[in-house]
């Protein structure tokens, strides 16, 4: 059900790859609420996913764009301001990658190469798009910046590797970078904590299915889908959420609150966590 409560907003959706993807799902429904969007990837990922068939869905204009690159990212700040006519209301930072877990090096053996690049991908490339948007006043007064992020930032999930520590620096980030916004401007800027959600990206972490299994146990409401977290960053998007900023919003069915539940004290006790 749409409530039309991006009516008349123009955005930026970064990291829409395929239909698995929490951004192409924030995509849809932020049209559905009435926005008009541009989609951005990286050239590799545009040629490799099928961000061009969410475009044809939903009218949006695709801009390839590093977000690593200040380069891009001006280039890319500058044609939406051109190809919307005016400021842009909202952005979704949906970056993230690590190359010691596309390559199962473990943390305790951690590449510092690749984890510089783990960084910039999934945490320094937040602060080039806020400083490319700051400096070229690109966003409308109470805009509204959303990255995603995850519960590894504030605990430690075997297996995330150093996503775990790029992850708590976006959200350092977030609070810096917020309260300048904010001040200054007037815009918001927030992380989201999702549930562990099945997306081509998370795939690649290992044991990501038995700790999908678990969170889903645990949590109260059990795990928020990327259809779920589509909802939740609409409203993080639009004027009903005008006063929030500098936040980690958790967005995982009470997970983030909970240390055991029942089920998985009897799961133990029979021997099931073991088999």
């Amino acid at each position: 059900m749409a409530y039309n409560l991006l009516k008349g907003k123009r955005g930026i959706i970064f990291g829409a790859l395929n239909e698995l993807s929490i951004a192409w799902k924030v995509a849809e429904r932020a049209v559905e609420e009435g926005a008009e969007i541009l989609l951005t990837n990286t050239p590799v990922s545009i040629r490799l996913g099928t961000i061009n068939q969410l475009a044809e869905q939903t009218g949006a204009l695709v801009v390839p764009a590093d977000a690593t690159s200040v380069e891009d990212l001006q280039n890319l700040v500058d044609t939406a301001l051109e190809h919307f006519g005016g400021k842009i209301d909202f952005v979704l930072h949906a970056v993230g990658m690590s190359p010691n877990v596309r390559k199962n090096i473990p943390y305790e053996d951690t590449n510092y190469q690749n984890m510089l690049k783990t960084i910039d991908i999934s945490a320094l490339s937040f602060h080039k798009l806020l400083q490319t948007l700051y400096q070229k006043d690109a966003m409308a007064e109470y805009g509204s910046v959303v990255s995603l992020s995850y519960i590894a930032a504030q605990r430690t999930v075997i297996g995330y590797n150093d996503m775990a520590d790029a992850k708590a620096l976006l959200e350092s980030i977030t609070r810096s970078f917020g309260a300048i916004y904010g001040k200054k401007c007037g815009v918001r800027v927030n992380t989201v904590s999702q549930s562990p959600t099945m997306t081509t990206a998370g795939q690649g972490i290992a044991g990501l299915g038995q700790w999908f299994e678990m969170a889903d146990e645990i949590s109260p409401l059990g795990n928020a889908t990327a259809d779920d977290c589509a909802d939740y960053v609409v409203t993080l998007f639009s004027d009903l959420t005008r006063k929030v900023t500098m936040q980690n919003l958790y967005h995982d069915g009470g997970f983030s609150n909970m240390a055991i539940c029942p089920s998985v004290i009897e799961a133990y006790g029979k021997g099931k966590i073991s088999e």
